[in-house]
């Protein structure tokens, strides 16, 4: 569960710094506390099988796990909480999404820790109360994240902004919905509700919280359908005008140096990075009297995204063919073997298949897609290329 939340948390760590204006607080103990995550998740899942029969030992030792986790997530949701203190915040969609991560994802964590104490969680096991934590880790944690991505990287994406009016509308929603879906979970799982069940007798007190819950799964709805007429009048309003500008919330990572929306080539030319917050650091610097002043314009430091003799892969439908054939293997594992054979099949035929494609993209400045190109005319311009091998090349100029 911790692992899937941490693409959300590297999404927020890009959100939270850009509109609080202000750097990442403690970049490195942020860097580590990630990589803790990522190792010390693999052993927080059997705390949902306390009463399965594991044994003391096993009990004691994913008890220890699961108190340790919150230590490496402290850190985290306290230094997003250091990023924003002092800072200049612009509380637009994205910025909202990622706070509202911040409070959600901190819920959960405090729900979760609740099942390292074995006796409780023994109580807690198989009932709506587990339902409850998981969703605000996954919805809190994980989701909120994702919208955030939406509305900081649309532009980058699809060349416009996404609505901030209705983007406001989509997280009150949501996150009301949310509440209201998910909170009183934790009673009915406390008064002994179980989990994965369709319907249950009257008179055991559920009526109410249930109702309350099936409330908010409507708002939830709305939350969502709010997304979607964004999604759809933001492309209507930016048929026939011209694309975002490259840098349109000031932002501070590397990608923001290609136009808008990001060319296929990506960046025009390699980028040496010589700080933290490269990209931030090329437009404001600091005057004498420590003031921030900008240095130059975004227009000035981004790429204009015009590059020319680019080297591009060639394009491949066999990665989706062997992905699709990953799944049969998993379901085989699962249910039947027999669906091995035609997964292994897939896979083995679609890693054959890339092996033996070209390396350029045939339509690309370095590929051979065309009928008539001339062949006598490749070779001189090969030779004429291998001759410029040896030509040393201009050193990039060094950003202070």
């Amino acid at each position: 569960m911790y692992i899937l939340i941490l693409p959300s948390f590297g999404i927020v760590s890009e959100v939270i710094p850009t509109f609080a204006r202000k750097p990442i607080f403690g970049y490195e103990f942020m860097v580590f506390s990630g990589i803790a995550i990522g190792f010390m998740g693999w052993g927080v899942w059997a705390h949902h099988m306390f009463v399965s029969g594991i044994g003391p030992i096993s009990v004691g030792a994913f008890t220890l796990s699961t108190m340790f986790i919150a230590v490496p997530t402290g850190v985290k949701i306290l230094n997003w909480l250091a990023t924003m203190w002092g800072g200049k915040i612009r509380l637009n969609a994205a910025m909202l999404f990622a706070t509202g991560v911040v409070s959600m994802f901190t819920i959960g964590g405090l729900s979760g820790v609740t099942h390292s104490l074995s006796p409780a969680d023994t109580q807690q096991t198989d009932t709506y109360y587990i339902v409850a934590h998981f969703h605000y880790v996954i919805f809190g944690g994980a989701l909120l994240g994702f919208f955030a991505g939406f509305y900081f990287w649309w532009p980058k994406v699809f060349g416009h902004k996404l609505g901030e009016t209705l983007g406001k509308w989509n997280f009150w929603t949501m996150i009301v919905g949310f509440n209201v879906t998910f909170g009183p979970m934790h009673i009915l799982g406390l008064n002994g509700m179980s989990r994965r069940i369709d319907t249950y007798s009257p008179g055991f007190g559920f009526e109410l919280w249930n109702m309350v819950a099936t409330i908010g799964v409507f708002i939830i709805a709305l939350g969502v359908l709010f997304f979607v007429v964004n999604v759809v009048l933001s492309a209507r309003r930016a048929r026939g005008l011209p694309p975002e500008p490259p840098d349109p919330w000031d932002a501070r990572s590397l990608e923001w140096f290609t136009p808008n929306p990001t060319p296929v080539h990506n960046f025009d030319e390699d980028i040496e990075v010589s700080s933290l917050d490269e990209f931030w650091h090329r437009k404001w610097a600091t005057d004498e009297n420590g003031r921030v002043v900008r240095k130059a314009t975004a227009a000035e430091v981004c790429h204009t995204g015009d590059a020319e003799n680019v080297h591009l892969p060639s394009p491949s439908y066999w990665p989706i063919v062997m992905s699709a054939g990953l799944p049969l293997i998993g379901f085989g594992l699962m249910y039947n073997l027999w669906l091995c054979v035609p997964g292994a099949a897939l896979v083995l035929m679609a890693i054959y298949a890339w092996v033996f494609e070209p390396p350029d993209d045939p339509d690309g400045p370095f590929g051979h897609g065309h009928d008539d190109h001339d062949d006598h005319g490749d070779a001189e311009a090969g030779d004429e290329s291998a001759g410029d091998e040896g030509a040393p090349q201009e050193e990039a100029a060094s950003v202070e």
